[in-house]
């Protein structure tokens, strides 16, 4: 399967740069450019592509508001924010509306590469400072958000388990060998959490924990149905 891409950053020789390192890939092709964030929705309307590398700093329509606009109007589009610091504040906001994780605009062909085809295949893309920085963000913010925690009630204590781990950064396969089940059902699990809260990817998977107060800054605890914790391992960078 070729993987299709839509690159908007308003800088020609990036959009040049980046267009020539994916098409060389195998399975991906670039079928679009943008140089500002209201092209950026038009043709992510338009074409529909399966991924799209998103600056955020761009004149007209910034690459925020366009990852809003994109999520609402074609969710299938999966979103990677480009930004020049790991730190930057927008990418906070950004993964908060629907964006499945950010790339710096210095990183390698390989890792370009591999980010697209993580997200295209619903992975999450978070580098552990900004892991951290979210954790941090939300403990910031207080208490959880009583929709977001009324909502938990939806899933079994299992899948409260398992999206616990998704949020600290786990994969698949270290999910299964800490509950001690098979990959599979952890998958079955993570694909009924989806359904059932109603989000994107394990990206947003990771925000909604945090929001709902499962997990906490400090020990990551994870908070069950009933107001007790368990203790997980720390986030790390995880893409399947």
């Amino acid at each position: 399967m070729t993987l299709r891409v839509l690159i908007a950053d308003d800088q020609m020789m990036l959009r040049e740069s980046f267009g020539i390192l994916l098409n060389a890939q195998p399975d991906i092709e670039v079928v679009g450019e943008a140089v500002n964030g209201e092209e950026a929705v038009r043709q992510a309307t338009e074409l529909v592509p399966d991924v799209c590398l998103m600056d955020i700093r761009m004149p007209t329509l910034d690459g925020l508001e366009a990852t809003r606009r994109i999520v609402e109007r074609v969710p299938e589009v999966r979103i990677i924010i480009l930004t020049t610091f790991d730190l930057d504040e927008y990418v906070y906001e950004a993964l908060r509306v629907g964006a499945s994780g950010f790339l710096l605009k210095d990183s390698s062909a390989h890792r370009l590469a591999d980010a697209i085809r993580t997200v295209a295949l619903g992975g999450a893309l978070l580098a552990p400072t900004v892991t951290r920085r979210l954790i941090e963000e939300f403990a910031r913010m207080g208490a959880p958000r009583a929709p977001r925690r009324d909502r938990v009630a939806d899933l079994t204590g299992r899948e409260t388990e398992v999206l616990c781990l998704i949020a600290q950064g786990l994969s698949n396969a270290e999910i299964a060998a800490g509950l001690v089940i098979a990959e599979q059902t952890v998958k079955t699990h993570v694909g009924r959490i989806l359904v059932k809260l109603g989000l994107r990817d394990r990206t947003q998977a990771a925000v909604f924990a945090y929001e709902a107060g499962l997990v906490v800054a400090g020990g990551l605890s994870c908070r069950d149905h009933e107001g007790g914790t368990r203790g997980g391992p720390g986030p790390a960078v995880r893409g399947t």
